[in-house]
């Protein structure tokens, strides 16, 4: 399978990845015949990138951290929690804490696999996909850095429920009340999860200090390194980095590579350095399946990665591959090579290519 931009669609092509509600229920299967109708009501759900079925690339297989089952179960729980505190009603998180412990053993069993963020987002899904995401990077540095289980469970339950404040509106008296000390999504946060006797107060403090950076220019209460929780810290990063890549944020969307870059600029300003390193060690730089062209000219297609060196995957080159403009290409020469750029240290990908 490919990853493609939804630019570069033809109807007739076959849907290789699912597409999904916030609630879990599936929008498109795996799978389906892709119609013009079906194409722009993917246009109107802001949806940009999906994956298609390609016979030349069917072994391709996108390893995951974190299996789409166990993913589904998330974003389903995370939603439910979400609506319960938009309509002032009380949550249960024990399931939450559940499908916690199973996204922990799932990272546990998968660590020598690099990250690839591929979720198909939609303007429905789009803030339960970024909570997941949120949750699954910051587990991933937390056993990096070596935590034990219990803290790994505080930091994934905090990082999931980081942005549980912005689901709530301020506008009221009573509510402004509740938050005490203003209307920032943080303190929001904080307000609600503080209150979970389930939770840590370690927990609660993500949703409170993810926005706070360690040179003190942070929100909502400007505190520097020392003064920010470690947790926070993590999700600070991985928080970030999530946004900069959503194609459904207000700020131009950057590449994996662009936003590993401007993150790296700002470790050691605004991000704590050790776990920027940590975080960018574990993330796919060039997504599997995506399309790309070598320094060479050559073009092709990422089939594989390397644990440690996220920058340099396998690249399956067709060798008669010829460029049909910026950003497309076609391939229809039948002679294949892969090249694997851990071994081929004078190689380089140029650009990442939109078909």
């Amino acid at each position: 399978m490919r990853h493609v931009s939804l630019d570069h669609l033809e109807p007739g092509q076959v849907l290789a990845k699912s597409i999904y509600a916030s609630d879990g229920r599936t929008l498109l299967n795996q799978g389906v015949l892709l119609t013009p109708g079906m194409i722009n009501k993917l246009y109107r759900i802001g949806v940009t990138k999906i994956y298609i079925k390609d016979d030349r690339f069917e072994d391709i297989k996108v390893e995951e951290v974190v299996s789409e089952e166990t993913r589904r179960e998330a974003i389903s729980q995370v939603s439910n929690v979400m609506e319960c505190v938009q309509e002032g009603k009380d949550f249960d998180t024990t399931s939450v804490v559940k499908t916690m412990t199973n996204v922990i053993d799932e990272i546990l069993a998968q660590k020598d696999v690099l990250l690839n963020l591929d979720d198909i987002r939609t303007k429905d899904n789009h803030l339960f996909i970024h909570s997941l995401n949120v949750c699954i990077m910051s587990t991933v540095i937390g056993v990096s850095l070596g935590y034990s289980i219990s803290k790994l469970k505080e930091l994934a339950l905090g990082a999931l429920l980081h942005d549980i404040g912005k689901v709530m509106k301020v506008t009221d008296d009573p509510l402004r009340r509740y938050t005490q000390e203003g209307n920032h999504h943080a303190w929001i946060g904080f307000n609600i999860l503080r209150k979970r006797h389930e939770l840590s107060l370690s927990s609660a403090h993500i949703a409170l200090q993810h926005h706070e950076h360690v040179d003190g220019t942070g929100e909502p209460r400007s505190l520097k390194s020392v003064e920010i929780h470690e947790y926070a810290k993590i999700v600070a990063v991985t928080n970030f980095y999530d946004n900069l890549i959503s194609p459904l944020t207000p700020e131009p969307t950057l590449l994996p590579y662009q936003a590993s870059e401007y993150l790296m600029g700002l470790a050691g300003k605004k991000f704590d350095h050790e776990i920027v390193i940590q975080f960018l060690r574990s993330i796919a730089l060039y997504p599997t399946g995506s399309s790309v062209q070598l320094s060479t000219g050559e073009i092709g297609v990422v089939v594989g990665q390397h644990k440690g060196l996220p920058s340099r995957p396998v690249i399956r080159v067709f060798k008669e591959s010829h460029s049909s403009g910026r950003g497309k290409f076609d391939y229809d020469g039948t002679e294949v090579k892969e090249v694997d750029l851990g071994r081929e240290t004078t190689l380089f990908i140029d650009s990442i290519l939109k078909s």
